[in-house]
This record gives C-alpha cells, structure tokens and sequence, in this order.
C-alpha cells in the first residue's frame, strides 16, 4: 500500500510544477488581490507573502500540492532555497522529486537516521543546511530540508518556524480530508491549531509593525486584577474603536471608548437570547447592527459578550483578529470567576439551609465570616414565589441580581418552590418586586417577609412567618405584591401552626403600651378597654360595670387613644384591640 501511494506521489509530482494555486493561470497568490502599497521594508514583504502562502497552503487539500507550495516558495522567510522534501507514506519517508530531480541519497539516509527529529544536514556549498520535520498532531508527516547561503538571522529564524508550521497545518488538514474524516474529533483539534496558528500571525506583524502596541496589550490582559476593563482598554487601543464587555443577560460590564450609552439600554431578555443565538451560530465575530459582537464561551458555555461599536463599518480582518484574541484572552478569566461564584453561591445555600433548619451559632458565625457575611446583626427572612417561573438556579440567580441591584446584603437558597433570603435589614415595601418584575417581564409574584430575627436560633421560627406572609398575600384579593408578617395584624394568629409565641406577640403590638401603662401607674386602662368591648361599645353599661362615672370612660378611652396610638373609630383597629383583649384575659390569664 505505502510503495503503491509512494508511486502515485512521485506521479503526481512529474506533472506537476508552478506556482501558488490559482483561480487565473500561473498567478502569484498575492497578484489576486490587486494593487496593494508598497512594502516599506522586506520584512513587511515576507510578512504579506506568507500571508498569501498561508491562504494558498490552507486552500488545497493535497499534501503532494502543499509541500511543492512550501519548497517553492522557501525563500519568502529568507535566504533560503528547498534541498528536498519528504511525505510520510504509511511509515515511509517518500522523496518528493522537485524540477524533475530526486534528493542526494546522503540528504535522504540523513533524513531517515534522524527518526522524526530536526537536525543539520551538510549539502555541498550550503554553510547552512537544516531538516526539519514536519510534526502535527497525529505524528509525522514527512520533512522539508532547507539550506541557505548564510547564516540565517533570529528574524528569519522565526519566519521559517512560522512557514513550517503553516505547512504542518496544512498537511495535516489534507491527511484528514485523505481519511475522509473519519475522525471528528481529530479534525476539531485540527482546526484549532489552524485557528491558533493564524491568531499567531498577529505576534509576527507585532514584531514587524506593531510590536510596542501588542506588547502592551498583552500586557494589559496579564496585568493581575486587569480583568474585563483591561481587555476593552486595550482593545479600544488597538483599534480605536469603542470596546465593550456585557454579561449574557445583556448588562453592562465594562466599557472604553467615546459614545457609551448613559444610561446604559436595561436588556431585553427576549431580543437577548435572540441574538446570542444568531451570534453562536455563526464561526467568529458577527455584525450586529452597528457592533461587532463575539461570545466568550470556554467550553461552550456562554459567559458574556465582546463587542466593538463600529457604527462606520471600519473593521477589517486586523480588528477581526484582534477581537477573537480578546476573547480568547478574556475567557479563561470569566471561567475562574463563574467557577469561583458558583462555590460561593453554594457555600451561601448551604449556610443558609442550615439556618433555617436550626445549626449552633458558632458554627453558623464562622462559616458566615468565610463567605464575608455578618450574621451578628438583625436579620429579615425573605420567600420569593413567582406563578411562572419554577425556583430553579435560574430564578435564583435572578432574584440575587435583583436583591443586590436594590441595596439588599443577604444569604440565598432556594426551596421546592420558592427562594429564600435572609437579609441583614428590612426590605423596602416595593424595590424588590419591583426589580423583581422587571427581571422577569411579568409582575405575577409574591414576597413574604418575616419579623427581625435577633438571634440565630430564632431564625427557622421566623422562617415560617416569611412564609405565612406569603401564604396570606396569595389568599387574599392582591395576590401580588409584598406582605411584612408584623403588619398581617390578627391573620397572625389565625394561621396553621400559630402558637403561643404568636399570641403573645400579637397582644403585645396591639395592647404592650397600655400594658406597660398600667403596670407603672397602677392603672386599668387594658380592663376598661376589654369591658368596653365586652359591652358592644355601650357607655353606660361599660361605666357601670367598672363602677365608675361615664365621663370617667370617655377620659379613660381617650387616653387608651393617646397611649396605643389606635383608633377605636377605625374598624381594622377597632378589630385587632378586640381580639387582643380577648386573647389577653382568656389565653394569656388576663391582668396578670
């Protein structure tokens, strides 16, 4: 098999001679293009012409085509000219014949004794002569033996490092077309390194052209705690276009440039799925309107979005360039920070679903100080329901960015159905939801808040209050909205699972100041209100059950009116004073 393919390649290559593939007859691939400046230097001219190489390397599938390509074209790095070149054939190192002449036999055993590594070769008037192999990722796929008339400088080092690895690239893609791709996952790591091997070209015009702006950004990228704003920073530097850097929801992260939006457009969740699809379909940057956008997504998964404003259309393959190697760099950063989040969140969740089952307060202090919470305050136990969205971390992730988006410090888990906060201050009656239903486009939803907790005991106690508030505003004509469970007034009491613990808090937010009252002046004020009530609000059998004048009772509920701050005309008021005074002489054994 190997002599019969070695026969066709040395076929192959007695009909064949030229230049670069052509779509006109016997063109240079650079004459294709079209006028072009002139070059200022002959290292930018080398740089332009293994540009042109590379597209024409990459542009055929033969390996016989490709190495000819190579060795015809040598002398674009350098002082250089092709001795020979060699093919691996099913482990054989078939010579290709160049101008109808085989390799010196001393050339070709040089090649074999060195079994796949580079090394000198000694050609008869070549002070310098080199073999170097051809390796790409599945092994060795054959050498290219170059001499030149001098020694080479570290320049032209580079530049024919540079050529040989496009010309390995290109082998490699044309032995995968040879195996019909019957490996798909070799083919994807090929065209990595072509990917990879053309980002690099950008390294070789830095060094020719554009080193000091390269340099610094890289620098700029490496530079710790740099980060997105180091990324647009120096993007916008390069290419003198505004830069921007957004989340996957579509807010602003990070932006440098002229023009930036004040305030910056709140994302549409809809239109923003819409374009991040219509941008991951397509291979490389993709022309949003007046942006050139480019997902970062190590692995696949989508971390945010890299985008250059270029409302003139100015961009060209540089800025193209430069904006995947942005990317590029910005990704690993964005999954050590996503990595980094998720372990807090979790430690978070685990935190707080040990508070709210009940966990001893050491345990709970110093975990709460890893993740750089203060437990010591007091704290407010928040459930968030909402009708259409299930409490998956998706709707977690959204009700955390609202919290923070308000001002609200708290821990965050999620239940079945529902996600709970425990937050270090009072939620205000509207913000939450408020943010709430902007996140989610819809304003079907319903927040239950606790009492304050001052002690981490007390918080599993206050986590079924959270959840009572919202038991009570979901039952009742508003259904949506926010409920505080210390202004539910006498549905505290009522609910499964009410105790003695709620009476008592519940007689005393509506009797306590009377209470107090009566205890530091000897008074009645808490007994002659419940006769009052016991009698239907009728004065004088009020009066004459407490044996005392009726303009004694209209002073006395005058000052009930002063002290508790409630108004006995007001039926909600009036309501909850009865109860409590109920609860107070029945339940809680009256005066005493």
């Amino acid at each position: 098999m190997a002599g019969s393919r070695a026969h066709s390649l040395q076929h192959r290559y007695s009909h064949r001679k030229g230049g670069l593939p052509r779509g006109g007859a016997g063109r240079h691939p650079t004459a294709a293009r079209g006028p072009r400046s002139p070059a200022h230097t002959p290292a930018d001219l080398a740089v332009q012409e293994l540009v042109a190489l590379s597209r024409a390397l990459f542009g055929s599938t033969d390996e016989v085509e490709i190495l000819r390509l190579a060795m015809d074209h040598v002398a674009a790095a350098g002082p250089y000219s092709a001795e020979a070149g060699y093919l691996n054939m099913g482990g054989d190192l078939v010579p290709s014949p160049r101008d109808g002449q085989t390799p010196a036999p001393a050339v070709s055993r040089r090649v074999r004794e060195l079994a796949g590594r580079d090394g000198d070769v000694t050609v008869p008037g070549r002070p310098w002569g080199r073999a170097l192999g051809l390796r790409g990722l599945e092994g060795l796929h054959g050498y290219l033996v170059v001499t030149s008339r001098s020694r080479p400088t570290a320049a032209e080092r580079s530049l024919l490092a540079t050529l040989v690895r496009y010309t390995t690239a290109a082998l490699s893609i044309a032995f995968a077309h040879r195996r019909r791709r019957e490996d798909t996952l070799e083919l994807h790591r090929l065209r990595e390194q072509r990917t990879a091997l053309q980002r690099q070209l950008i390294s070789v015009v830095a060094e020719l052209g554009f080193e000091r702006a390269v340099h610094a950004f890289m620098a700029c990228v490496a530079d710790p705690g740099g980060g997105e704003e180091a990324v647009t920073r120096a993007l916008h530097g390069l290419t003198g276009l505004p830069a921007l850097v957004e989340d996957r929801f579509g807010r602003l992260r990070s932006w440098t440039g002229p023009s930036r939006p004040d305030p910056y457009p709140e994302p549409d969740p809809v239109r923003q799925d819409e374009m991040l699809h219509a941008v991951a379909r397509q291979a490389g940057p993709v022309r949003i309107r007046d942006r050139l956008i480019t997902l970062i997504r190590p692995h696949g998964e989508i971390l945010g979005v890299l985008a250059l404003v270029d409302a003139r259309d100015e961009a060209d393959e540089h800025t193209v360039l430069a904006l995947e190697h942005a990317a590029a760099s910005l990704a690993p950063e964005l999954a050590h920070l996503r990595d980094l989040a998720e372990v807090e969140v979790r430690l978070h969740r685990e935190l707080v679903d040990d508070l709210l089952a009940g966990t001893d307060e050491a345990s709970a202090y110093a975990r709460s100080e890893a993740v750089g919470y203060d437990l010591h305050r007091s704290h407010y136990v928040v459930v968030v329901q909402w009708s259409n969205r299930t409490a998956d971390d998706s709707f977690a992730q959204t009700v955390g960015r609202a919290a923070s988006a308000v001002g609200m410090r708290s821990l965050l888990t999620r239940h079945s159905d529902h996600v709970v906060l425990v937050a270090d201050a009072r939620p205000h009656a509207h913000a939450l939801y408020e943010a709430l239903s902007r996140e989610t486009g819809t304003r079907s939803g319903t927040i239950g808040v606790s009492a304050p907790s001052d002690s981490l005991n007390d918080i599993p106690h206050h986590y079924q209050e959270a959840e009572r508030a919202l038991d009570v505003r979901r039952h009742s004509r508003e259904r949506y909205g926010t409920s505080f469970f210390d202004e539910l007034g006498l549905y505290r009491i009522l609910g499964p699972g009410s105790g003695r613990r709620e009476l008592e808090t519940f007689v005393q937010e509506w009797l306590g100041q009377l209470i107090d009252y009566d205890s530091r002046h000897q008074a009645t004020m808490v007994e002659t209100l419940s006769r009052y009530f016991d009698f239907g609000g009728n004065y004088d059998e009020t009066a004459e059950s407490l044996a005392i004048h009726r303009s004694t009772l209209r002073y006395r509920l005058q000052r009930i009116r002063d002290i508790s701050g409630n108004d006995l005309s007001n039926v909600e008021d009036r309501l909850n004073l009865q109860v409590a005074t109920r609860v107070w002489k029945i339940m809680l054994g009256g005066p005493g």
